[in-house]
């Protein structure tokens, strides 16, 4: 069996006796939502609190994905914990794990994975769906945290592959918006420059439905880091958006 358990929850779950595989496979919790049953098995979502600290627990049993260093398969946790830590170490603001153990019990492959919930904070989507009545002062921190956070992604050599509004949180701080990331299970390396930059980015502005041009300018301008680009990037991705909606 393979386990992790990260340093700062190792002693509030240990307390609460859930530092383990079988306590949290064990515990009777409603899903968030509906599970999960493609691939050949099953993956469910569930809600989780501790002494006041929020999690999300995830368990899984034959929900495998393969690739050529696991023909055979392995579950999807089993790669999005590698990608949480390996974005931990690459200084990428996303979601912290808390726990993740994978065990084989007669032939079925089942896996936990605990995750600090992103209380106080609010996905892309919540906000562009009140983008309307939003403040200038607001919109132009959002813009410019997303285009940041894109950056901080791609700068680190790594492609998201979901990034998409439900995907990055966001959090005000004294007229400020810190971002970060869920969903690392498709990240992958970034292999084909500004090819893969195009392929990660035009997804989000697709789904952004509210922005105007003028703001996925603002958008570019931080990603970029300045104004210089900016144009070429925006028809490049806008042949894009477009290709794909005509298909």
């Amino acid at each position: 069996m393979k386990e992790f358990i990260a340093e700062q929850y190792r002693i509030l779950l240990e307390r609460n006796g859930l530092a383990s595989f079988d306590a949290l496979w064990a515990l009777k919790l409603e899903a968030v939502d509906e599970p999960n049953t493609e691939r050949g098995g099953w993956s469910s979502v569930y809600r989780l609190d501790v002494e006041g600290h929020g999690f999300y627990l995830k368990r899984q049993s034959n929900y495998l994905t393969r690739s050529p260093l696991h023909p055979l398969g392995e579950p999807t946790f089993s790669r999005e914990f590698r990608n949480i830590q390996r974005y931990r170490k690459l200084g990428i603001p996303a979601l912290q794990a808390a726990l993740f153990a994978e065990q084989r019990v007669a032939g079925e492959r089942r896996a936990v994975l605990l995750t600090r919930a992103l209380d106080g904070w609010q996905d892309l989507d919540q906000w562009l769906g009140r983008w309307s009545v939003l403040d200038d002062a607001p919109r132009l921190a959002i813009l410019k945290a997303c285009g940041a956070l894109a950056r901080c992604v791609h700068d680190a050599g790594q492609l998201h592959g979901c990034f998409y509004p439900k995907h990055i949180f966001l959090r005000e701080e004294q007229g400020a918006f810190q971002a970060q990331l869920i969903d690392l299970e498709k990240t992958r390396p970034l292999l084909f420059g500004r090819r893969d930059r195009i392929k990660d980015l035009e997804p989000l502005l697709r789904r952004a439905r509210a922005w105007g041009k003028a703001e996925i300018q603002v958008l570019l301008e931080s990603y970029l880091g300045g104004r210089d680009g900016v144009a070429a990037w925006w028809s490049y991705l806008d042949a894009r958006r477009r290709d794909k909606e005509g298909r």
